[in-house]
């Protein structure tokens, strides 16, 4: 059996970039960028006042207090988007507002809560505090300096990077194309919901969760038709996904069984098959293929090693194929709220709730069939072969949904 660290970089190394498009900023969201952007403009782009008041000179105000405060002579307004021609002078000041530029000679901004005038003239403004060289000013470029990278190839976009974007001038950006991703569900005890089901039969429900899983990696899941246990039946869905999409995902039929037709449909298509034995649990069985040079995930059928294996060794790739930097699972720490043991020989990633406490429970029953409890999880927990925790042990939690 493959290691689970092999078995990742042979899922990336079959994931190739598809290529990059230009989106608007304000729609690229979860997006990765595909290139370096830098800032068009500073910011700030010019000084600027932090607050509503009065833009002076701090060397006018050196003792000013309520109980001796320093009259100014207020000779203008600068409102917000305009750009001030009048300078101040010693003994004067300009009424000043959040964002508005701050006129030649000024060098702070004296709050409005600290001034004060007489009703009716406007001309003569108290100062009741004093001030230090350049406070309650934004410096030009504090923030941002005009040419600074504002966000690196293979990094999410996020709603603050597009303001970030939008604030330093653009209104497009190049990302990572979205992979299509076909979703096969096969097995002919599968039935679609809501139809009356037959002694043996199931409601298959891969292809919903995991089409819910690819959409949050940004792919465009096509779900097909449940296969039945066929080769030609298999074969047949598979060059249909595989023409009409950039990367297959199946669920079931990767096993060794009489019936798992996923492997020798690949091969019956002209296409390779890398691996498909991981030590993992839940989900051991793996195929990983290529066709026509696109990427095949054999995932197994039952719901949970489907999602574990899912979220182990497919999310990774098709955020590679976005070009993203980092693909790696979300973790947050926590603390055991009970023993959690692994017997077995293979690393076990346990399904457990993280709260927002950081206090972590198992969801209970940890065989692969639970959907019950796989519904309550929100982590796993990875337990390699031996290990035993006990309660108020700290533990990193892989987040499920991220």
């Amino acid at each position: 059996m493959l290691s689970l660290e092999e078995a990742v970089e042979r899922s990336l190394a079959a994931a190739a970039l598809l290529g990059r498009e230009a989106v608007p900023v304000d729609g690229a969201a979860g997006r990765f960028a595909a290139v370096d952007a830098y800032a068009g403009v500073s910011l700030p782009d010019f000084d600027n006042s932090a607050m509503d008041g009065y833009a002076v000179r701090s060397s006018d105000l050196p003792n000013a207090s309520a109980g001796s405060p320093v009259e100014l002579s207020c000779v203008g307004v600068i409102p917000a988007g305009t750009h001030p021609v009048d300078m101040v002078d010693k003994g004067t000041c300009m009424r000043i507002f959040t964002g508005s530029p701050i006129p030649r000679g000024a060098d702070a901004v004296i709050m409005q809560e600290d001034c004060s005038s007489t009703r009716g003239d406007d001309s003569t403004v108290r100062c009741n505090d004093s001030v230090k060289p350049w406070e309650n000013i934004r410096l030009k470029g504090k923030d941002v300096c005009e040419g600074d990278p504002v966000i690196t190839a293979g990094t999410r976009i996020t709603a603050g990077t597009i303001g970030l974007l939008a604030a330093t001038g653009h209104d497009s950006i190049e990302v990572g194309l979205r992979p299509k991703v076909g979703l096969v569900a096969t097995g002919s005890e599968l039935v679609e919901p809501p139809s009356d089901l037959k002694p043996g039969e199931i409601y298959e429900s891969n292809r919903a969760m995991l089409a819910s899983l690819v959409a949050r990696a940004n792919g465009l899941p096509t779900p097909y038709p449940i296969v039945p246990d066929s080769l030609e039946d298999t074969v047949t869905a598979l060059k249909r996904a595989f023409a009409e999409n950039d990367a297959v995902l199946t669920s079931g039929g990767v096993s060794v069984g009489d019936h798992d037709h996923v492997k020798p449909a690949i091969e019956q298509l002209g296409g390779s098959l890398d691996f498909w034995k991981v030590a993992v649990k839940p989900g051991k069985p793996f195929v990983l293929g290529q066709v026509g040079g696109k990427p095949l995930f054999g995932l197994p059928g039952n719901p949970v090693s489907a999602l574990v294996t899912y979220l182990l060794m497919v999310r990774p790739a098709l955020l590679k194929i976005q070009g993203a930097a980092e693909w790696r699972l979300a973790k947050r720490p926590g603390r055991l709220a009970g023993e959690l043991a692994n017997k077995g020989d293979r690393r076990h990633f346990v399904r457990v709730t993280i709260d927002d406490c950081g206090l972590v429970r198992s969801t209970g029953g940890q065989h692969s069939h639970l959907l019950g409890s796989l519904a309550r999880a929100n982590g796993l927990v990875d337990l390699t072969p031996g290990t035993r925790l006990a309660k108020d042990d700290p533990v990193d939690v892989l987040l499920i949904e991220d």
